[in-house]
């Protein structure tokens, strides 16, 4: 059983930027392929940004060269740094643990942690 627990999100201006983690428990973390997805109100959740290794990332268009994934599998942990925040970006952010890559999909997904509030004023 893989448990994750999202953190950093907030209130930010467009245009700032913030940086979200996740904390995975279990011993076989660096074999996961960690993903990012996040759901605006009256939308579908939708994929952000997955990773595997530390070479092999996929990013949706919307956020492709303002997101950035990575992870510390010393530290069990799965970040996603976004830059250049647009009101658009504004929705709980989820982080996904999975045993396949690629994965874009909800239901290549195994493990859902609670979800992470990003508000992005204009």
């Amino acid at each position: 059983q893989v448990q994750l627990v999202e953190s950093g999100g907030g209130l930010v201006q467009a245009g700032g930027s913030l940086r979200l983690s996740c904390a995975a428990s279990g011993r076989i973390f660096s074999t996961y392929t960690m993903g990012w997805f996040r759901q605006a109100p009256g939308k579908e959740r939708e994929f952000v940004a997955a990773i595997w290794s530390g070479k092999n990332t996929e990013y949706s268009d919307s956020v492709k060269g303002r997101f950035t994934i990575s992870r510390d599998n010393a530290k069990n942990t799965v970040y996603l740094q976004m830059n250049s925040l647009k009101s658009e970006d504004t929705a709980v952010y989820y982080c996904a643990g999975g045993s396949t890559w690629p994965a874009l999909q909800i239901f290549e997904y195994d493990y859902w942690g609670q979800g992470t509030q990003v508000t992005v004023s204009s």
